[in-house]
């Protein structure tokens, strides 16, 4: 039996990198699109829980949600496809990369961090480019790498975060396993004044650049490599476990 694929977005159902995403993945087996009716960037991991959620059909095996990223997976998983087997869940093609701090307000990474969480195998998959998007390096990219997690699984708990350099598919050097990587960012708020005099304000933002870190995700794609970035949903921060319990000692 071909294995059941659901995909995913951010960008929202109309995007050209979901579409890519499915035309390449149906080829590994029988593929479900469950993805935001709008635009969804950076909602992050954000469950809608204090109003009602609304499903359309759009056609076989493809629906829309009102609602985020991460409420399309957890529709998808415990609605939807609930009498069915997922075998991977794959969120993307996103335009744009989601590299080093972005996972942290990617809401594509959050719609593959729900499938994890949802005891489903999950990578997702984004574009080094904000202008002039070609898929096609990309698409390639994430049918090898669902490929693999469908022979191999994942650990529990664990995702894969893919980011494809922009540039024709020959131009890649190859892929590496990478580490996550850091930002560096600007002042994000722009101030303005509206036409009664108010102000108002726009989240921009703004990259500046990144620590040179090596065997970063960035530093590999910057160097024209796939970076494949296996990442935990354990938070705990191990290395500081230790010092903390002996500083916060246990007190009656």
């Amino acid at each position: 039996m071909p294995p059941t694929i659901l995909i995913s977005n951010d960008d929202g159902i109309n995007s050209e990198g979901l579409h890519k995403l499915h035309e390449t993945l149906k080829e590994l087996g029988e593929v479900f699109v469950v993805a935001p009716d709008r635009d969804q960037s950076a909602v992050s991991h954000s469950l809608s829980l204090y109003r009602p959620l609304r499903i359309e059909r759009i056609s076989d095996n493809v629906y829309t949600v009102d609602g985020t990223p991460t409420d399309c997976i957890n529709i998808a998983v415990n609605g939807i496809l609930k009498d069915r087997k997922i075998d991977i869940v794959v969120s993307g093609i996103n335009k744009g990369e989601n590299l080093g701090d972005d996972i942290t307000y990617s809401g594509t990474v959050s719609a593959a961090m729900e499938g994890a969480l949802l005891g489903v195998p999950s990578i997702a998959v984004s574009l080094a480019t904000k202008v002039d998007f070609n898929f096609e390096a990309a698409a390639y990219y994430s049918r090898l790498i669902a490929e693999y997690v469908l022979r191999s699984k994942l650990p529990p708990a664990t995702i894969l975060n893919v980011n494809v350099p922009h540039m024709p598919r020959g131009d890649i050097r190859g892929v590496l396993v990478t580490r996550q990587g850091k930002r560096v960012y600007g002042e994000p708020i722009v101030e303005k004044v509206d036409p009664r005099g108010k102000k108002y304000y726009w989240i921009g933002g703004y990259e500046l650049g990144s620590v040179d870190i090596e065997n970063s995700d960035i530093t590999a794609v910057k160097s024209g490599y796939v970076s494949v970035t296996p990442i935990s949903l354990d938070l705990t921060d191990y290395g500081f476990l230790d010092k903390l319990r002996g500083d916060l000692p246990e007190r009656p």
